[in-house]
């Protein structure tokens, strides 16, 4: 009988070779580094949804750290490890633990997390009850250090005004047009040191409420005719829509600071009309926070 013959046994895998960590180099120029990291991330998440508990979006994501002045590069693959790690809910609950393990993972001082993405809501005309889905451009922008977590949230709301002086003056009509409202928000902490909780809704409800009418996806005729005559019944200056948002965020002991920034896309110029306020609970002046708007709707 014959043997069968033996298996030729699998060469032994090669050792490794050694890799140079040259992001762990030292750097002689004395230069820290404010932020380093990853941006323009695109990314699936969960956020809160006051009616519906959870909504899934696609978030566009950027991740930093600080770097001392003696190191010469960061780990940019460790961003990535530690967002996929902590996929999912993205919330003002999980994002200090994000920004924990960046701080960690990358010996950081500071870690900085900034996500931006479109947040649904079922909206229904005022008359008819038609719906239709509207977006909105959310952000939570947040900052860890050894001993606080700064976290903000930002909502842009599209809103419709009417010029008050454009109706005084007109034999009839007056000029309206569509507008974008931002609001950025801090709450105030809780017994256990955690920020209050703000919905999206919240502060959309705030802009709508301070603009001559919302703006909806779907609208019928009865719709149409009902939204004109409800702005021509409320006109409001870009300057009464800031006025009319700071008060109500003032009024909400759960807001420790605001900035309000709103922008018209004037129908009869050629130009943009804008107004801003920023406001801080404790010393009741304007903030010089890090992420309020500029005069261009950027963050200083």
């Amino acid at each position: 009988m014959k043997r069968k013959p033996r298996k030729a046994a699998a060469p032994a895998p090669a050792a490794r070779p050694h890799l140079a960590d040259i992001q762990n180099g030292a750097d002689d120029r004395g230069l820290p580094i404010d932020r380093v990291g990853t941006r323009d991330l695109r990314y699936p998440i969960v956020v809160l949804d006051r009616l519906n508990q959870r909504q899934h979006t696609v978030a566009t994501i950027s991740l930093s750290v600080s770097l001392p002045h003696h190191f010469k590069g960061t780990h940019m693959s460790r961003f990535i490890e530690v967002l996929n790690r902590h996929r999912g809910e993205i919330t003002v609950r999980t994002i200090p633990t994000l920004l924990r393990e960046l701080r960690r993972r990358l010996e950081a001082e500071r870690a900085h997390v900034e996500v931006r993405f479109p947040y649904f809501i079922e909206k229904a005309a005022p008359v008819s009850g038609a719906s239709a889905l509207m977006d909105y451009e959310c952000a939570f922008i947040a900052e860890a250090s050894a001993d606080d977590i700064d976290f903000v949230l930002s909502v842009t709301t599209p809103v419709k005004s009417l010029c008050p002086c454009s109706k005084a003056i007109s034999d009839y009509g007056a000029h309206n047009q569509r507008g974008l409202v931002t609001i950025q928000t801090r709450s105030t902490r809780d017994g256990r040191g955690k920020p209050r909780l703000i919905w999206i809704e919240e502060l959309i409800e705030i802009a709508e409420r301070s603009a001559s009418s919302p703006v909806y996806p779907l609208l019928k005729r009865e719709d149409e005719r009902h939204v004109t005559m409800q702005a021509y019944d409320n006109p409001v200056f870009v300057e009464d829509i800031v006025r009319n948002v700071a008060m109500r965020m003032q009024a909400d002991r759960r807001i420790s600071w605001f900035s309000v920034l709103a922008v018209n896309q004037e129908s009869i110029h050629n130009h943009a009309a804008f107004a801003s306020i920023d406001w801080y609970r404790n010393q009741g002046r304007r903030s010089s926070a890090r992420h309020t708007l500029g005069e261009d709707g950027r963050k200083k």
